[in-house]
């Protein structure tokens, strides 16, 4: 699985050869392993990917992938002993990139920020079932009914604890759905820090939603990105499909606030830039926080061989240090790299015409 460790040193990584960057869809319902091995022969003989890396990928494709994901991405850079390979459980535009020293980092940054990091909680009076949901993969891992927890893992089973007996004869019930929701909500919270969870899921009847949030902490309330109506007996398919709904439309729906908020930052001269050479700018003085790119936006630019400066103008030499320009095929990439490293945000937008009419790219800025 896909983390942001991996993510940062494919970003860290920088060969003295060049490096085949492949993306392949294996998604089983648009068809079988010898279609996309003839895909991918046709692709990296159509960039004319380097000998010793071809054969290495297809020979990965033959004898170790398992074809049970549904896209693949693989890095190789052989005369430097460099191999790596994620499958991946969404599906992936198949595409085929050689840099001169990078891995082509791009479509991986697209699906951290809109797969990655669930946390997903389904509640009842009892307790709740937590789930963890990264890169179209759902782990259910925890549990709480009452004060005891159970761990529930890979799909497994589980036992009920909670109070029993005298304390709950005693104890009015609305009492005792209150502080399991409140114990749940205290648990939740652990187990979203624990996981590192960016956007939050949480799903019940509106009434027990309602309540359970309530008592979680405003920092995480601030995460929720939606909720549905769902039975706390649910399978697995049932929450990964609902997972997968409503990340995908909070996801547009998040994408077009950003460019909302980007167009009117702009506009005014503060904390927003729009158009290439702008946003390469913004980039080279450290002052992106979230970069916004339009799907398969790619264009030449240049870049200082001295202080790494990005333009998508021609110069003869640096205007910060003098140094000669350096042309490259995807100054955006090397943008999305600088950003990334730098612990920005990538936001790679499939469908936004605003973007599209203001140069395809822009940036939120720090200040």
């Amino acid at each position: 699985m896909l983390t942001n460790s991996d993510l940062q040193e494919l970003l860290k990584y920088k060969a003295q050869h060049p490096v085949l960057s492949v993306y392949l869809n294996t998604d089983p319902a648009q068809g079988n392993a010898d279609v996309y091995k003839l895909k991918l022969r046709s692709k990296l003989k159509e960039a004319d990917a380097p000998k010793a890396d071809a054969a290495e990928v297809e020979r990965f494709f033959d004898q170790e992938y398992d074809w049970t994901g549904r896209s693949v991405a693989v890095f190789s850079c052989m005369p430097e002993g460099f191999f790596r390979a994620y499958p991946l459980a969404v599906p992936i535009r198949s595409r085929v990139r050689i840099n001169p020293t990078h891995p082509h980092v791009k479509p991986l940054a697209n699906l951290l920020d809109a797969f990655g990091y669930y946390g997903v909680a389904l509640i009842d009076k009892q307790g709740a079932r937590l789930f963890s949901f990264h890169l179209g993969t759902l782990r259910e891992q925890e549990g709480i009914l009452g004060k005891d927890v159970q761990r529930i893992k890979h799909g497994g089973g589980s036992q009920a604890g909670g109070r029993r007996g005298r304390d709950a004869q005693k104890t009015p019930p609305k009492e005792i759905a209150e502080r399991n929701m409140k114990e749940a909500a205290e648990f939740t919270s652990q187990f979203f820090g624990e996981h590192k969870v960016r956007r939050v899921l949480i799903g019940g009847t509106e009434d027990n939603i309602a309540r359970f949030r309530a008592h979680l902490p405003k920092t995480w309330q601030s995460l929720i990105i939606g909720a549905f109506p769902i039975s706390m007996t649910a399978s697995h398919t049932e929450v990964l499909d609902k997972a997968m709904e409503i990340g995908r439309r909070a996801e547009r729906e998040h994408e077009a606030r950003q460019v909302d908020v980007l167009v009117t930052n702009a506009s005014k001269g503060q904390a927003g830039v729009l158009a290439l050479d702008e946003t390469l700018r913004a980039v080279h003085d450290g002052r992106v926080q979230t970069l916004l790119i339009q799907e398969g936006f790619k264009a030449p630019g240049y870049r200082c061989l001295g202080c790494n400066y990005l333009t998508a103008e021609s110069a003869d030499v640096c205007p910060f240090c003098g140094e000669k320009f350096d042309e490259i095929p995807d100054a955006v990439e090397f943008a999305v790299r600088k950003v990334l490293s730098e612990g920005g945000d990538v936001e790679v937008l499939q469908e936004n015409q605003t973007l599209e009419q203001h140069g395809h790219i822009g940036a939120l800025l720090r200040y």
